[in-house]
Order: structure tokens, then sequence, then C-alpha cells
């Protein structure tokens, strides 16, 4: 199932792939908070899909903590800021960052050109930084370009290249199953762009070399938050507001043309910022047990998609819990809920409670705030490694959001 990468960075080679949400977890990708976080304002923050603005030093230290908990249970970590600085030694990958972060259509011509020339001049890290961060027209590095009504019209405080603070949340814009890894297509405009960077970084950095891709029709959103990989050959995706039905049609549709997947779950979840993925309402913390918001376990529906023989067959919404368990061929689905409180189970849905990133069968990662819902799961068997993250919340994010799986040992 697995093919071997090759990598400049002084690890051992890792075989890459996932099959489960809940296999040993081997290699994650994270990208730890940076300049871009700096850029959220009051005036902006809302369209760049932040909650508030985060003490970016107290977040990074968060982060941190995150990741070298993961490297003390074995786990290797590779920040995007590292990989796409690698991947950036390439000039075919240079000029592919460039001309997705420099829209002519917006700057004009003749600005546009001259953005892209001083760009070419930057080192690797310096482009990462830019591609990453973004730019504003204050820090444009060239004098007034007397032709750019763009330039003249603009506030120097406006982006000429947008920043991405949305990449903290690694698990969006790709996802792996089995040995491939599938691109995906990010719903609202100001995370259109991290997928330019995900597919940079996978196309050109020799760690990932020879890396198949899954699902490559961008046609309809598909967002990585939404997919979860419940069993071997079986793949629940929510339907809302970030992933439309098409995204979900054409995702089940590519996995078994590839023979990634003979069922796909399509659950449709409500179409508000609470619950804009389906990991922020479910996710898997052992083979056949799932931790999920309390208010939506007897309303939770999912069409199946089966792959036959002739094609395809979509069966009619049933309980999502049942139609999981039996395709993932195990009598019952055990559900783990944050109890009856109405009140605590919303705010811990809110806080990403339900949110989890399993490191093994049975052992997950959580957010400490989440008191109600760690103490269930610790009392359904499951070890719960907590994090703090009074910072890295405000983007609307748990340790599932913050962790793209490269590699996880097969069930």
């Amino acid at each position: 199932m697995q093919c071997p990468a090759r990598t400049v960075l002084d690890v051992t080679e890792t075989l890459l792939g996932a099959d489960s949400e809940v296999g040993t977890l081997r290699v994650v990708i994270l990208h730890r908070p940076g300049a871009e976080l700096q850029r959220l304002t009051p005036r902006n923050n809302d369209k760049l899909l932040f909650d508030g603005l985060p003490w970016v030093a107290r977040a990074q230290q968060e982060h941190d903590a995150f990741a070298d908990l993961l490297r003390s249970r074995g786990v290797e970590v590779l920040l995007v800021a590292d990989l796409l600085t690698e991947a950036l030694a390439s000039g075919a990958a240079r000029m592919h960052g460039i001309s997705a972060a420099v829209d002519a259509r917006r700057l004009g011509l003749p600005l546009a050109q001259e953005l892209s020339v001083y760009l070419r001049t930057l080192d690797a890290g310096a482009l990462a930084h830019v591609l990453m961060a973004g730019m504003t027209f204050n820090e444009l590095p060239f004098d007034e370009i007397e032709l750019s009504l763009v330039r003249r019209m603009h506030h120097g405080g406006d982006f000429v290249i947008d920043p991405l603070p949305n990449l903290l949340f690694t698990r969006d814009s790709s996802f792996w199953i089995g040995a491939r890894v599938a691109i995906t297509s990010l719903a609202l405009p100001a995370r259109v762009r991290e997928t330019s960077l995900t597919d940079l970084i996978y196309a050109h950095h020799p760690r990932f070399l020879g890396v198949r891709r899954a699902y490559e029709s961008r046609s309809a959103p598909v967002e990585g938050g939404d997919v979860l990989l419940l069993a071997p050959g079986v793949v629940a995706v929510g339907v809302g507001e970030r992933t439309t039905p098409a995204g979900a049609e054409a995702l089940a549709r590519s996995l078994f043309d590839d023979d990634l997947a003979h069922t796909v779950l399509a659950v449709p979840i409500a179409q508000e910022r609470a619950q804009m993925h389906l990991d922020t309402v479910c996710t898997m913390v052992d083979h056949d047990a799932v931790v999920m918001y309390p208010n939506i376990v007897d309303s939770l529906s999912a069409f199946t998609i089966h792959r036959t023989g002739s094609g395809v067959k979509i069966d009619g919404a049933a309980p999502f819990v049942k139609a999981a368990a039996d395709a993932m061929g195990i009598g019952k689905l055990r559900v783990i809920d944050t109890g009856l409180d109405p009140v605590t189970a919303e705010r811990e849905q809110w806080d990403d409670g339900n949110n989890t990133l399993a490191l093994a069968p049975g052992v997950v990662v959580a957010y400490e705030r989440n008191a109600e819902t760690n103490a269930r799961l610790a009392d359904s068997g499951i070890e719960v490694l907590p994090i703090s993250a009074s910072e890295l919340g405000t983007g609307r994010g748990g340790p599932r959001c913050m962790s793209c799986p490269v590699a996880r040992d097969p069930l």
C-alpha cells in the first residue's frame, strides 16, 4: 500500500501513507504560526476567518508544545515553512509559487510584472516568507510605478499579496489515503491560495518524489477537515459550509476509480461557523469509537455510496452511526460524547472538544480546556494527551485541524 520517499531533511526514511484515522502516527505536517498571524487586525480578521486577534508569541509557544508532544511520542514533525523553503530550491517551484501569489487581474499588468520580477530575486527563505505572510503596498521594495493606477489608488497598508493565516490548519489543503495524497479545493477566498503552496511542496520537495496523487479533479470544493478515514476502504465526507455535494460525489468516484475506497459516506452537516467541517463534531479515537457532539448523535445521517461492478450505487439517508458501523464491518460504533448538559456540550464543541488527533488506537491529543469531554474519553478507556490552546483556538480548529498525517501504520 505504501511507497518509499526520500528527504533532504536529517531524518530516517519512512514509508508514507495512511488507511485510517487511528493507526500509529509516524509522520505529520504542521505549520508553526508566524508573521501571517501578525497581519490580522479588527478590520480584516473576519474576512481572514479568525474570530479574534491571537497573541502570536503565545500561539507559537502553544504550538511548539504541541509539536514537542508529538515528537516525544515518536512522531516525525515536518514544518510547512521548512518544506516550502526547501522546495523553493527548484526554479519551477519558484515560478509556481510566484504565479499563484501575484494576481494580475487585481494588481494590473504593470504592477504584477514588476512584483514578479522582484520576487524572482529573493532567496528561498525570503520568498517562502512572502508567500505565507503576504506583503503590503508599503512593503513594496521599488519606487512608485507611474503607469500603475492600482499602486496610486491603494492605501499603503492594503495587501498586494494576501497573508495566509489559516495555513495553521494543515488538515484542510491535503489528506493522504493509501499511498496517495489528495490536494483539495478550498471553498472560501481567504484560503484558496493555500492549496497552491501545498501543491508546490508535494510536487517539488524531494521528500515526496514519486508520490502519486488522488482526486485530481478540482471542479467542486472538498476540504480535508470534512474527510474521515473510518477504516481501510471506508471514507466519510462531511457536506456543509465547506464541502459541497458535488465535491463529495466527485471525490467518491475518484477514490473508487483509483481503488482507494469501496464505500463513501456523504454526511450532511449544518452550514454554520460552529460546524464548518465534519471533524468539528466527530473524530475517531479508536478503531471502533468516535467522540461526537451529543446534540447531533441522533440526527446525523449519511448517504452511503458504494462501488459496484457496474458503477456506483447511492443508498438513501440512514443514521450515521449505523451506516458507519455497517460500512466498517463492525457490530456497533462506540460513541463517546460530552454528556447530557447542553450548555457544556455546546461550549466544548465550539472549543473543538470533538476535534482530536489520534496518535494510535485509543490515544488522542485534545485541548485541555475541554475538561468534560476529556474526562468522558478517559472514562471510556481513551488516553488523552492535553495541550493548551488559549490562542491557537482563535481560528476555530483543534489538534486534528492543525495536523496533516503523512504516515500511519496500517490497521
